[in-house]
């Protein structure tokens, strides 16, 4: 999961792989670890979808699929301007997209904001274009919003973990917060992969200062 090299730059949508028209592999449709879960829509009745991308998405979506309230998670791109790209092409930093995560969650049993919280907690958000030994655009701090709604509380989520952060002598947050044009979904091999491989990769946990807001019960 690692790219080495050059300095990372963020590719424009000129300069984009072109990608393609429909998926060049096989689509997974059901959740390794949620039962009967999808992976694409229909979602349940009032259900809701956040977009995170905070480095390689392994480790994002177990943390994600974990929390009560989430009906469904996948491991995807977005962010970027290339079609349905492959993982290799997105590995290049050409396609312009980011290893995100998309979560369904029920917001009567879990927030927004508490998503955030967990999103803002576990990965450094300071660090530009990387998550530890992870370097590239692809594993930029991004959130994907679907709504004004959802664009308002991460800007007023992010502030107040800024502020956290800076009362502890740490950096700014680097986080990008862009609406969502188009999600696709990674191969298949890449969904649940810890689940499937209990022993895998990962770099994320609690990166060790609480986010202030998101708490049960909050307003």
């Amino acid at each position: 999961m690692m790219m080495w090299g050059a300095r990372p730059t963020m590719v424009t949508e000129d300069e984009a792989l072109p990608g393609r028209m429909s998926y060049p592999y096989a689509v997974p449709h059901e959740h390794a670890v949620i039962e009967g879960a999808p992976l694409e829509a229909p979602w349940p009745a009032g259900s809701e979808v956040a977009v995170f991308g905070m480095g390689c998405f392994w480790g994002v979506e177990r943390i994600f699929w974990q929390l009560p309230g989430v009906l469904s998670t996948s491991a995807g791109y977005a962010g970027g301007y290339t079609p349905y790209p492959t993982y290799e092409e997105t590995c290049t930093g050409r396609t312009g997209h980011a290893e995100v995560v998309r979560v369904v969650f029920d917001p009567a049993q879990i927030s927004y904001e508490q998503l955030l919280k967990t999103f803002f907690e576990n990965h450094d958000p300071t660090t530009k274009w990387r998550q530890g030994n992870d370097v590239g655009t692809q594993y930029r701090s991004i959130i994907l919003v679907g709504s004004p709604e959802q664009a308002a509380t991460a800007e007023r989520v992010r502030a107040a973990y800024q502020q956290e952060l800076t009362s502890r002598g740490y950096g700014e947050i680097s986080t990008e917060i862009e609406p969502l044009r188009e999600y696709y979904l990674a191969e298949d091999y890449h969904q649940q992969y810890l689940h499937k491989n209990p022993g895998g990769y990962c770099n994320h946990g609690f990166n060790g200062v609480s986010c202030p807001v998101g708490l049960p019960g909050q307003d």
